[in-house]
């Protein structure tokens, strides 16, 4: 059986509200971005960054919040 529409979009609103926040502080949240994992490869005429280590918090994150809310 398929979950309400109305409880998707509770949740999804709850995340992107959650998303919103944490975008508008990602100022004054240091470690989000330099967090250790995080690949930053600097060359004479070429940049690459991948925050892999951002990702696999962030991913833990909404795991957990997701398992709350599925219970």
């Amino acid at each position: 059986m398929s979950p309400h529409p109305g409880k998707l979009l509770i949740i999804a609103g709850g995340m992107l509200a959650i998303v919103g926040a944490l975008w508008l502080w990602s100022g004054k949240l240091p470690p989000i971005g330099r967090l250790p994992g995080d690949l930053r490869i600097e060359r004479e005429n070429f940049s690459f960054y991948f925050p892999l280590g951002t990702c696999l918090l962030i991913s833990l994150v909404l795991s957990f919040l997701l398992w709350l809310f599925k219970r």
